[in-house]
């Protein structure tokens, strides 16, 4: 949002751009070119404002289940043509309201990105800033529309991946980044979604610029779209969710995705050593400046407005409930000002305003999609989300091209340009001295040489008199030597005489060769004389041929009168013939009539059938609304489950111990219980209504949402001893283990987990769930999930079955200890505190086994090397976890197998420690007793 301050001229270039011809909906404007000769000139432009306002849509999404089955009517009517919606107050009374854009229920993904992000990530290339922002109801699609990542189905995807995928399209990898940030404001602080142990974020503004920046915030830089898919699948699992009446899934938070663009304007790549080793550019720094186009893209997911009557919360969420309104109430008031142009803008209310001060008001291209409900249930949240989206429409921002000096290639450039004019200078200078000490050097062994010349000069003139004297001699000698080849040459010249000679006689020869070329034309005549004898004859051939062709033709003409008598005579043949065929089809119709009667006689017969099958089909169409009819009961039932219990599960749905907070008064835990009870009766009733074997069916379902319901339903039912034996009886152990094999769903891995975590608590069911291969499916499920819930549940089920010593082979040979070892790389305290557990029953039982005598040798979990684990974290986490740890140590201590292990890993300190400071008096005995039995811990106590 703007600020009413300005700004000065700083080194960034911050171009408005130019008005256009005709302001309507918020168009992207033509962006204008700046020439090289204006960005060399000077550093800063500024043009004049362009107004651009906020652009709005509105999308309203499909009824729901409950919808389709209520009575409300429907408060929206849509008319996309005309881009409006009429909200419906009542059957005569309704109002019209102009948007943008106006999405009905089938609008795919594609479509909503491209009439409302495409324009605002085009502007974002072109070095504008750019908002998009989903506003509505709880429950009406918002994170669908923005945060949607399409795994499976990419024609799903959301704004966020279809933004990023039109970025790296028009992005080059080797001159152009892409960073981003993944935020969340939760409770009115800010949280890094990326790197999680990072919270309350402080907001930083420049007072220069006023642009908004968060300084330790995880920014990383992306490499592609499957880069960015894997870190948005990671923030949004870190991000805050829970279940309430309105949505299943309602985030408690706004998560913000910030996406840094910077990309090069018009930079050439150049050989830099090449241009920088012709020598020094006294204008170097007023040429080739690189400038590079800085933009922001914001995409907020605002968390949805709700009522607590309607919703259904309670406890902790109706603290994030206040918060969330808080925000919202402050963006309103906000873009209420903006719209109404008021001096003051209310901006620092609120962190999220803070966060959205450019984007209404500012200097960015925003726009807003508003999502509604369609059922006339929530009339008044739908009328407040179409004003917010009318107000949101008055406000207009400045947008503003942000190009600033690439100063970072021009420093290396100009460092590497230094470097290299530093060593050029370096390597004249030492050659020149090395020149130098040459120079000396001859000009000391030229005066020597000079003294020495002198020396031998007298007698060198004496050797050169004697060497004349001898060269003269030499010289008469010579001119002897010439007069000896001038006889010679002499000679040379009557042997060419003679070789002219010879030349003469070839001549004569070749003329005589002609003579013999005569003789071949004579040839060649005669031979042109034969060829026109040969052609008169070919013509003779011709005219015997014409001959030929005349009879050929008188033959053809009595062949066809031939042929027409024998036609003649076929023709007879064949009326005979056809008289004969018509006696037969007349008989063979006579046949054909018996066998017409005969199959109506069955038609009618069919008939009959066929009434009777109707019939059974309508039977069966009725026990299939029956069906639908329970189904429906089923999903209310556990609806209103998860809005009585709010952001708590229940211990026969989680498998985990349900008791009263340590804040919580004695009033509403009584209250809590009384509702667990009234649920175990609702459960009860409706299992004795409907029936387990019409409820386990519904697990086969290919409905993933009836698939989901089932599971539940099963889990809550197995929470009960009571159900446990009928449930596996008719079979609803191997639904539940084919379930957890065929499913790809994280929710339904998740609850199918947590139905045999409850049945796992049973002795007899724990070595059916071993031998149906149980153990492997949930270690398999183990090693693919990150989901913390899921992970809690799987260890919860492995630490049942770790309590039964029968089954500790098939668990070891199952990989499931080693599944419990992987999960303890999660870091999450519940599921740290599970996989505690389940160390503490293998030890538990394994110490038994050795003091009844069944077993010997070392402990399987110090094999597996869990001990380095329990000995440096028995102090470190929760008090539950540690009291599973220390009393794991104490029993693997019991094991004098075990006892070098322990003394190498430092056990004999923690079993120390133990036995002074554990919180249990039990505990803390065992530890004394096993430092008191084995002499081994004895002695090292004694040596330390």
């Amino acid at each position: 949002m703007a600020s009413n301050g300005h700004s000065r001229a700083s080194v960034r270039t911050e171009r408005q751009v130019p008005p256009s011809k005709a302001s309507g909906a918020g168009n992207p404007p033509a962006r204008p070119r700046a020439s090289s000769a204006k960005r060399s000139s000077r550093v800063s432009v500024e043009d004049d404002n362009d107004s651009v306002r906020v652009r709005v849509a509105v999308r309203v999404r499909p009824k729901d289940t409950e919808e389709l089955n209520s009575d409300f009517a429907d408060c929206v009517e849509l008319q996309p043509e005309l881009k409006r919606l009429k909200l419906k107050k009542n059957n005569w009374s309704s109002e019209s309201y102009k948007f943008d854009e106006v999405f009905t229920e089938s609008a795919s993904q594609r479509r909503v990105y491209e009439a409302v992000a495409k324009p605002v990530v085009e502007s974002v290339l072109d070095g504008y800033n750019g908002t998009v922002m989903a506003y509505g109801q709880t429950g009406t699609g918002k994170t669908y529309t923005v945060g949607r990542l399409g795994k499976d189905d990419p024609s799903e995807r959301g704004i966020m991946v279809r933004a990023l995928e039109g970025i790296f399209a028009n992005t080059t990898a080797g001159s152009d980044t892409v960073t981003i940030s993944y935020l969340q404001l939760y409770l009115e602080s800010v949280q890094d979604l990326l790197s999680p142990d990072k919270t309350n974020i402080p907001i930083v503004e420049d007072p220069k610029t006023g642009e908004v920046s968060l300084p330790g915030s995880a920014v990383v830089q992306l490499n592609d779209l499957d880069h960015f898919l894997e870190l948005l699948q990671a923030g949004e699992a870190n991000r805050h969710a829970a279940n309430t009446k309105l949505n299943t899934e309602s985030s408690r938070s706004h998560a913000i995705l910030v996406v840094h663009v910077h990309r090069s304007l018009g930079r050439k790549k150049e050989n830099e050593v090449s241009s920088l080793s012709d020598g020094t550019n006294d204008n170097l720094a007023s040429h080739h400046v690189p400038h590079i186009l800085k933009s922001k893209l914001l995409i907020v997911d605002l968390a949805g407005s709700e009522r607590i009557d309607k919703s259904g919360i309670e406890g902790h969420m109706i603290e994030e409930t206040k918060f969330i309104n808080l925000s919202l109430t402050s963006l309103g008031k906000c873009i209420n000002a903006l719209a109404e142009n008021s001096p003051y803008i209310p901006t620092r209310d609120s962190k999220l305003t803070r966060l959205l001060r450019d984007s209404f008001g500012g200097s960015a291209r925003t726009s807003l999609i508003v999502t509604v409900g369609p059922s006339a249930q929530y009339y008044s949240e739908t009328a407040s989300t179409i004003l917010f989206g009318q107000r949101a429409m008055k406000v207009v921002n400045t947008v503003k091209l942000k190009e600033e000096v690439d100063y970072e290639s021009l420093c290396k450039k100009l460092e590497y340009h230094v470097d290299y004019l530093t060593s050029e200078t370096d390597r004249q200078q030492k050659l020149r001295e090395i020149e130098r000490e040459q120079m000396e050097k001859k000009l000391k062994e030229q005066e020597a040489l000079i003294v020495e010349t002198k020396k031998n000069f007298a007698s060198k003139y004496e050797y050169l008199e004697k060497q004349k004297n001898h060269w003269e001699f030499e010289a008469k000698k010579l001119l002897k030597e010439l007069n000896i080849q001038k006889n010679e040459n002499d000679r040379l010249s009557q042997e060419i005489g003679h070789l002219e000679a010879n030349f003469k006689k070839i001549k004569q020869q070749e003329l005589e060769s002609s003579t013999h070329q005569k003789v071949l034309a004579d040839t060649t005549n005669t031979y042109q004389k034969n060829i026109a004898e040969l052609i008169n004859q070919l013509e003779d051939e011709r005219s015997h041929c014409t001959n030929l062709e005349e009879q050929l033709s008188v033959m053809k003409k009595s062949l066809s009168d031939n042929i027409k008598s024998v036609q003649e005579r076929i023709v007879d043949d064949l009326t005979r013939e056809n008289s004969k065929l018509n006696e037969i089809a007349t008989s063979k119709i006579q046949s054909l009539e018996v066998m017409n009667r005969e199959l109506l006689m069955e038609k009618e017969f069919l008939n009959k059938e066929l009434e009777s099958l109707k019939d059974k089909l309508l039977d069966e169409e009725r026990q299939r609304r029956c069906l639908e009819g329970e189904i429906v009961k089923l999903k209310k039932f556990l609806i209103d489950g998860n809005a009585e219990n709010g952001s708590k599960r229940s211990h026969w749905a989680e498998n985990s111990t349900s008791s009263t907070l340590p804040f919580e008064n004695p009033s509403k835990s009584h209250k809590l219980r009384e509702s667990v009870s009234a649920q175990k009766d609702t459960i009860s009733k409706i299992f004795e209504e409907v029936g387990l074997s019409n409820i386990l069916p519904l697990l086969k379902s290919e409905e993933l949402d009836v698939q989901i319901h089932a599971v539940k339903v099963v889990a809550n039912l197995a929470a009960e001893d009571i159900n446990q034996e009928r449930i596996v009886k008719e079979g609803g152990l191997d639904a539940l283990l084919m379930l957890l094999e065929i499913s790809k769903d994280a929710t339904v891995h998740r609850i199918t987990a947590g139905a045999l975590a409850n049945l796992a608590m049973n002795g007899s069911n724990q070595s059916l769930i071993v031998s149906k291969g149980g153990t492997r499916l949930l270690a398999n499920i183990a090693s693919k999930t990150e989901d913390p819930q899921t992970l809690r549940m799987i260890a919860g089920a492995i630490a049942n079955l770790c309590g039964n010593d029968k089954l500790h082979v098939m668990l070891k040979k199952d990989n499931g200890i080693k599944a419990l070892l992987q999960m303890m790389k999660s870091g999450h305290s519940e599921v740290i505190a599970q996989v505690a557990r389940g160390f503490a029953n293998f030890a538990k039982c394994e110490s038994r086994g050795i003091a009844q005598g069944h077993q010997k040798g070392k402990s399987v979990l110090i094999e597996e090397g869990a001990l380095y684990w329990m000995i440096t974290n028995s102090s470190t986490y929760s008090a539950s976890t540690r009291r599973h740890i220390e009393l794991a140590l104490c029993h693997l201590a019991q094991n004098e197998d075990n006892a070098l292990d322990l003394i190498r890993g430092g056990g004999i300190k923690e079993l120390i420690r133990i036995s002074q400071d554990s919180s249990k008096e039990e505990t803390r005995n065992l530890a004394k007793k096993a430092l008191d039995s084995n002499s081994s811990f004895s002695s090292e106590m004694d040596t330390n």
